[in-house]
Formats: structure tokens, C-alpha cells, sequence
């Protein structure tokens, strides 16, 4: 598709994605969940902490009350929490104003269904191909059936007690720390946190509207590590810009990622029984070390494609319990279908407090095999992946691979981008022959 990829519509605030695009999917939304309606449609917004949220936020209400659709405002907000108020309180739709862990500049357009999920594909189609037309056909409301616009911070304070009743145990005498990303878990995490008993440590928790994500959060961790080793904190849960993604650090200041995260939980959730079919659903990107580990547990694995949408379609399928992705996207199904980074964080809690033991201590069972990991910005992403001197050096790297290590080559699903991952037994590995791909695509002319 032309403007939504794997998590949206995103792209840089007013040159990709501009207040005309989300006016005109204001405009769409609204028709289409009020036509041939009895009832008046109602949709809930969402938004980060970006300065251009405010803008796509005014934008978007305004086309759907056009429309004749009540909008509901949370204000600063999570994108598990608009997923979690969408499913539970019967609206519509529900849009988020974010470009998650991208820098502050950019921003996206998020709609999720009535379940809370991701939108289908199709409606999305539908709306680019009215955002392309050259005539608007969609009716302006007019008089009473002009919708209206009500602050609902009451649905954002629901979900904040939503989170507090899944602890099963008290966070009292834990130093925890949480990496805010100056981003919409500002709004939520520290009030949780400091409910459930713990001495709560707040890093980046102040945006500015233009810090969101700048050194700081999931994207990354190191900040998190140096002040957890620095104030001996127990754990660290660090956020990404809309909080739908957790990564952690130990009480020794290493780095827990997704992997290692869907393991604790994996091997808890087995052992307490909550393991659905004893299987966790990955994406392609899961180390190579945590396969291994599930193996040598007796825990069943399913891969699908980069995106937490893909990860929750397979767990919906199949009834799974568990799955995500390495880079902090934990989808737990008895509690909703998207990553929630905060929910996460509080699993993981669990696992700990039940078992008494350590984060570095439940990590133990885990070898994580070296990965190299680099984005390369290419005028066409598509010819690029498909040119035949790339993927003839593909094929050599993974020959020289064999059963100790990996390549994979994709497309990003959100920006211009070729992703070249790597794992091998050593960096060096990892390295060379992840230079060679990047190399062919320079000398071949993909690169900007």
C-alpha cells in the first residue's frame, strides 16, 4: 500500500504525513462506521507525546465529527490503553496518534478495530483510495448530526486500574526503575508502579514534545543500564515513544530483550499451567539462542513475519497464550491483542516475586547467540531486495553461515529502509559477513 505499512500510517509530520491526510481520514473513518448506522458511531483517540500529536489529534476529530461521529479524547495516552478501552467499552474504532520509537519528528496514524486489533487490511486500502480521489463523495454532517467531541481521560484511568489489579503480589522494598522514553507512558507507569508498593526510580519522564525518544527508552537501553548499576536497582523496564514495547535490565545492569523476556515468561507460564498448547509464537528477527532454550525445555515455537500484528493474527488462529517479538512487542492473549509494555513489565514482576528469584537468575537457562542488526536507507526497497548480485551474496553468507548462525534479509514495513540481520557463534562473524551484503547493495547504487 501506498501510505500504511505494517503499523500505520507514518512518515515525517507535515512532508509525509500532513493535517490534510489526517483530516481525510477523519473523514473516511467516520462515514464508514456512521453509514447505515442506527446508532451514532463513536470513536476514541489516543495520542503521544509529540508536539505534532496535538495537530493530528485536532485534525482527525474534526473529520469524523464532519462525519457525524462522536470522538472521545484520552489525551497523552498509551497504545495499549486506547486497544484496551476500544474492546472494552464498545466503540467503533479506535485511532493512536504516534510513530512509536521513531524520533520526534516523525508521527503515524494507528487505527485499530473494535477488538482492539489492528485494522484490515482492506479498510486501509479503502481509505488511501480516498485520500487519492479527486472528488470528495462523503456527505458533511449537518446540524444535529454534526458529532461531537467529550474528554474521556475516565478511559485512560480505567486501564491505569486495569494494570493494577493483574499484580498478584505486592512491589513493596523493590527499587524498581522505569525509562519513561519521554513519551506516553508519562501518563501511566509511575502511578502503577507506585500503587503496587514499589520505590519507584522515574528516568526521561518529562516530555518536552520534542524529547520523545532522544537517548532515551527502549530504543536505548544503555541509560537505563548505567542507572540501575549506579543506584543498585533491582530490575529496570524500559518503554518505547507510545509504551507498546518493554525491554529490561537486570539487577546487574544487563539487557533482558524480547527474546529473553518471552522466555521468563514462556517458562513461567509453563510451569504455572497458563502455556496455551505449550507454545510461543515468534517472529523471524527471535535469536537463534532462544529456539535452543525452548527446545531443551520442551516448549513448541511458532514463527511468523516482522510485526506484532502477524504475531497476534497466529496466536488468535491457534488459541496461543504468548508471543512477540525481540524487540519488546509482548502480546499476552488472556489480556489483549497488542503489545503493552507495561503489562509486560508487570509479568515479569510475577515471575519473579512467585519464584523468589532474581531477573538474572530466570534469564540463566538462556544463551543468546551474538546478532548484528544493521538498517540500510535505499531509494527502492523492493529493487533492491530483488536485485540478483544481492541475493547471490546473500546466498554466499549463508553457505558460510551453515548451522551456526544466520542471515536475514527483509524490508522494513514502515520505512525506506533494507534490514541485513546477522547471528553467528561470534561478533566478528556477525561483522564481515554482514559488511558484505551492505557493501553489494553501495557498489549495486541502492543506497541514498
Amino acid at each position: 500500500m501506498k501510505y500504511f505499512g505494517t503499523d500505520g500510517f507514518r512518515g515525517e509530520a507535515n512532508v509525509d504525513l500532513t493535517v490534510k491526510h489526517a483530516f481525510k481520514v477523519g473523514r473516511f473513518l467516520g462515514h464508514y462506521y456512521n453509514h447505515d448506522k442506527k446508532e451514532r458511531a463513536k470513536v476514541v483517540i489516543g495520542k503521544d507525546t509529540r508536539r505534532s500529536s496535538y495537530m493530528f489529534e485536532t485534525a482527525l476529530a474534526s473529520g469524523l465529527t464532519a462525519s457525524g461521529v462522536d470522538v472521545y479524547m484520552l489525551h497523552v495516552t498509551t497504545t495499549p490503553s486506547v486497544s484496551f478501552v476500544v474492546s472494552t467499552e464498545q466503540f467503533d474504532c479506535g485511532i493512536m496518534i504516534s510513530a512509536s520509537h521513531n524520533p520526534y519528528y516523525d508521527n503515524g496514524i494507528k487505527i485499530l478495530n473494535d477488538k482492539g486489533g489492528k485494522l484490515e487490511a482492506e479498510i486501509e486500502q479503502k481509505i488511501e483510495d480516498y485520500i487519492d480521489g479527486d472528488e470528495d463523495s462523503i456527505p458533511l454532517a449537518a446540524k444535529d448530526e454534526i458529532g461531537k467531541i467529550v474528554d474521556y481521560a475516565i478511559g485512560r484511568n480505567r486501564y491505569i486500574g486495569h494494570l493494577i489489579s493483574l499484580a498478584t503480589r505486592s512491589f513493596k522494598g523493590k527499587k524498581i526503575a522505569l525509562d519513561l522514553s519521554n513519551g506516553s507512558a508519562s501518563s501511566v507507569a509511575k502511578g502503577v508502579y507506585d500503587t503496587l508498593g514499589a520505590k519507584t526510580y522515574v528516568i526521561n519522564g518529562e516530555p518536552d514534545g520534542i524529547n520523545i525518544n532522544d537517548n532515551c527508552g527502549s530504543t536505548h537501553i544503555e541509560v537505563l543500564q548505567e542507572f540501575v548499576k549506579e543506584n543498585d536497582i533491582d530490575v529496570g523496564f524500559a518503554y518505547d515513544g507510545d509504551a507498546d514495547r518493554c525491554l529490561a535490565v537486570d539487577e546487574n545492569g544487563d539487557i533482558v530483550d524480547g527474546d529473553a523476556i518471552m522466555y521468563v515468561c514462556g517458562m513461567y507460564m509453563k510451569e504455572i499451567g497458563r502455556l496455551n498448547q505449550n507454545t510461543v509464537v515468534t517472529t523471524v528477527m527471535s535469536n537463534m539462542g532462544l529456539y535452543k532454550a525452548f527446545d531443551t525445555a520442551g516448549i513448541s515455537y511458532e514463527q511468523t513475519a516482522v510485526g506484532d500484528k502477524y504475531v497476534s493474527k497466529c496466536m488468535t488462529e491457534h488459541n496461543y497464550s504468548l508471543g512477540g517479538e525481540n524487540s519488546g512487542h509482548i502480546i499476552f492473549s488472556k489480556y489483549g491483542v497488542t503489545g503493552d509494555g507495561i503489562l509486560t513489565s508487570l509479568l515479569v514482576m510475577e515471575a519473579m516475586l512467585e519464584s523468589k528469584k532474581t531477573l538474572s537468575e530466570l534469564t540463566k537457562g538462556l544463551k543468546i547467540y551474538p546478532q548484528l542488526l544493521v538498517s540500510v536507507k535505499v531509494k527502492d526497497k523492493i529493487s533492491a531486495r530483488e536485485d540478483k548480485d544481492v541475493i547471490k551474496a546473500a546466498k554466499e553468507v549463508e553457505e558460510i553461515l551453515g548451522d551456526e548462525g544466520r542471515l536475514l534479509l527483509r524490508e522494513s514495513g514502515t520505512e525506506p529502509l533494507i534490514r541485513v540481520m546477522i547471528e553467528a557463534k561470534t561478533d566478528e562473524v556477525c561483522r564481515v559477513n554482514c559488511q558484505k551484503i551492505v557493501e553489494i547493495l553501495k557498489t549495486k547504487g541502492h543506497v541514498i
